[in-house]
């Protein structure tokens, strides 16, 4: 009999054996213990994240729905969701985002030539935490000196422990990260500049019904609780992820080293093939019937999307990293439909940065997978340490 338990560490070490057994024998999964239902094939996954009105966002995205009544856009349907999303898409457009790479490129540089004369170090403590945690803080203007600051609250807010969550721990280190936001608001609504903040104070959009909108300062505060803690995890996650999966696929750095070009396609090959962002929760607004069993409505459904990026009835050969691979359906990794992430294109901007400047200082490295450190979170997975062989020295940047 299969068993899904997402806070079990053997599961959460390697969870794609009990994902494939869940796509073949139970596409639709209950776990009685924490109260939820699973969605594992690509198919359904997709189209749950199409269908808000059946499947919910508002009673939370995480498996226990702890934030639910947060307003956070990702716990916001249509119609309220849309000017909310207007709002914070002028200010944190695409090109604002891109235009972030010379200080993305020029930071990774940074932390990674510390190491020029190094024969290891921890790449997630050292680099892959530091990086995501900067470049968002560049986008959102947070202070330098508060940025150690969000980075240990986020980590804390999102651990868990084997077997179950930390609640007390969500509550108190989101609370922390809330208080600094409201602080930053409110210093800018007496010295607005033109940083994100004060921007965010001064636009407004007009909704569906004619009415002219603006955020509030809990409001604010909690769109850059969101972005800050979305965009920082999933990246750290990720970077190791894809330096994990280029040493256990050797083949495929050799083609990377040999072709620059297909970085962008290792960026997405990286978040497919090991996608640190595993799971998003929604709530069912009806009964569902799907493959013969009935989801009733008002019960947690998770989506599993680690699982459905690695669906054999859509990918040739999932398990396999594959830098020639032509069977990208869709973007999966960054959710979907509305609630896609805002950030899509900042985090694969980043693995595809971090990337390069790693092999280009270290192209001999090895980021043993049987080394990496794993400590269970909530919705995203990866190491939380990570011992970096440099292979005999890096090459002068």
């Amino acid at each position: 009999m299969i068993e899904f338990n997402p806070y079990d560490l053997a599961t959460y070490r390697d969870p794609y054996p009990v994902y494939r057994a869940l796509r073949d024998e139970a596409p639709v999964y209950w776990n009685p213990d924490l109260k939820f239902w699973a969605l594992s094939r690509h198919a359904d996954v997709l189209a749950a994240h199409n269908d808000w009105e059946t499947y919910s966002s508002t009673g939370g995205v995480t498996i226990e729905g702890s934030e639910a009544g947060a307003p956070m856009i990702i716990l916001r349907d249509p119609p309220e969701h849309r000017w909310h999303r207007k709002i914070v898409g002028k200010v944190f457009s695409p090109k604002r985002m891109l235009d972030l790479e010379p200080f993305i490129r020029s930071r990774a540089g940074e932390l990674l030539d510390r190491f020029v004369d190094a024969d290891e170090f921890d790449v997630v403590r050292d680099f892959s935490v530091t990086l995501p945690l900067d470049v968002i803080s560049e986008l959102l203007g947070i202070p330098r000196e508060d940025r150690a600051g969000v980075n240990e609250a986020a980590d804390r807010m999102l651990s868990r422990g084997e077997g179950g969550d930390d609640e007390q721990a969500f509550v108190e280190n989101s609370g922390i990260l809330l208080n600094l936001y409201l602080s930053l608001v409110a210093e800018r609504r007496r010295n607005p500049t033109d940083d994100p903040i004060s921007l965010l104070i001064q636009t407004e959009v007009e909704d569906e019904d004619g009415s002219t909108r603006r955020l509030d300062d809990e409001e604010i505060a909690f769109r850059f609780l969101e972005m800050s803690v979305a965009g920082h995890e999933t990246v750290a996650k990720a970077i190791p992820n894809g330096l994990m999966a280029l040493t256990r696929f050797p083949e495929q750095r050799r083609l990377l080293l040999a072709d620059p070009g297909l970085y962008d396609r290792a960026a997405s090959e990286t978040l497919r093939f090991d996608a640190p962002s595993q799971l998003q929760g929604r709530t069912a607004k009806r009964d569902v019937q799907l493959h013969g069993v009935t989801i009733p409505a008002g019960d947690r459904v998770m989506l599993i999307t680690g699982s459905a990026l690695r669906d054999e009835r859509v990918y040739a050969s999932p398990d396999v990293f594959d830098l020639n691979r032509r069977d990208e359906p869709s973007t999966l990794f960054f959710g979907f439909g509305i609630h896609r992430c805002l950030g899509a294109h900042l985090a694969r901007l980043e693995v595809k940065v971090a990337l390069e400047e790693v092999l280009r200082r270290y192209p001999d490295f090895v980021a043993d997978p049987d080394r990496a450190v794993m400590k269970v979170s909530s919705n995203v997975r990866g190491a939380a340490n990570l011992p970096f062989a440099t292979g005999g020295g890096a090459i002068a940047a």
